[in-house]
């Protein structure tokens, strides 16, 4: 891990969350609610499915490390056809 007094830029962590678009069938979501029904746990109207890639970067900047997850997102990540993406710095 860098000393940020060391004059190297502390790490910068990205969270990428990646969720089908709604007209895109979420077969996992529904498998989900279907069990709840099943469990007796009542009145869930849908649920969608998300994941969340947290990207750790070191050595660069804040700038940089957000062209790189976007860089992750266009070449492995995400399918542009059947995903939307959300991009920003993670939560502390």
């Amino acid at each position: 891990m860098a000393d940020p007094g060391a004059g190297e830029p502390a790490p910068v962590r990205i969270e990428v969350r990646v969720e089908l678009k709604p007209n895109v069938a979420d077969a996992e979501g529904e498998s989900v609610e279907r069990s709840l029904g099943l469990l007796g746990i009542g009145g869930v109207r849908s649920v969608r499915t998300a994941r969340v890639y947290e990207l750790t970067f070191e050595g660069i900047s804040a700038e940089e490390a957000r062209r790189r997850a976007n860089e992750a997102v266009e070449r492995l990540l995400a399918n542009p056809v059947i995903h939307r993406v959300d991009v920003r710095p993670a939560p502390a």
